[in-house]
């Protein structure tokens, strides 16, 4: 496979150590590899994490810094061909889903022109609420692909479908949408 430019998002949950897998992943296989962070997420992950991974600074704010003067969220959409989001929590999968965009990876989710991704992970509850699975219904309608969370134990303490999808699983869908 070529090498490729894609950007990760990775919003707050405690999936997001697999996320540092998977884009570990990706850089190994020759791509170049953006991640983006929310706020929540830097509660999970360093930056420091994904920062050695990639090789790159972390984007975490629209206006974060003098390398993209039109805005983090401009610049990073236009050099990346797909956007994968992992873990998609049910925050940002609401945030998607209707068009707000009040933080860079909402932002950004609007901004990007190209393929986009969504692993979602959330408490098994949480996952079969209607206004989660509305929110889901509607992200594949506006085209965006699914990787869907499997069941398993969840840091919850339960058992129940929530759990993010593996690294290999996701890679393999990315890889699958390059093709």
């Amino acid at each position: 496979m070529t090498s490729r430019e894609i950007l990760v998002g990775v919003s707050g949950g405690i999936a997001s150590y697999k996320t540092a897998a998977l884009v570990s992943q990706l850089v190994q296989a020759g791509h170049g590899v953006s991640v983006v962070m929310t706020k929540a997420a830097l509660q999970f992950v360093g930056q420091a994490t994904f920062a050695a991974l990639t090789g790159r600074p972390v984007a975490t704010e629209i206006f974060d810094d003098t390398t993209h003067p039109l805005g983090a969220h401009i610049a990073l959409a236009e050099r990346a061909e797909l956007f994968c989001i992992a873990p998609a929590t049910a925050n940002f999968m609401a945030k998607a889903a209707n068009g707000l965009a009040d933080d860079l990876l909402s932002t950004l989710s609007l901004a990007f022109p190209g393929k986009i991704i969504i692993a979602p992970a959330m408490n098994c509850d949480m996952w079969e609420k209607p206004a989660v699975q509305r929110n889901l219904n509607q992200l594949r309608e506006d085209g965006v692909q699914i990787v869907d969370p499997e069941e398993g134990w969840l840091s919850c303490r339960k058992k129940g479908v929530g759990r993010m999808a593996a690294p290999e699983t996701i890679l393999t869908a990315i890889e699958k949408a390059l093709n």
